[in-house]
């Protein structure tokens, strides 16, 4: 079982595909794509996923690169 940081998962927010899409400014298809790669850890809920907020942000911050 994975665990937030602070060691509670019941803490742990949750987004839909929908939102993380949004958050990231990307189609849901792309989100879709990263949880079904690997690249993005997700929860399968029924025939929905979803994304833990710290997963999503970590995620982002490991795509960062310095372009200049």
């Amino acid at each position: 079982m994975v665990t937030s940081s602070s060691g509670d998962i019941s803490e742990a927010k949750f987004l839909t595909v929908a939102e993380v899409a949004a958050m990231m400014r990307v189609s849901k298809m792309t989100v879709y794509r990263l949880v079904h790669n690997g690249e993005l850890a997700a929860v399968r809920v029924g025939r929905s996923f979803r994304v833990r907020e710290e997963d999503a942000n970590e995620y982002i911050r490991r795509s960062f690169y310095d372009a200049g």
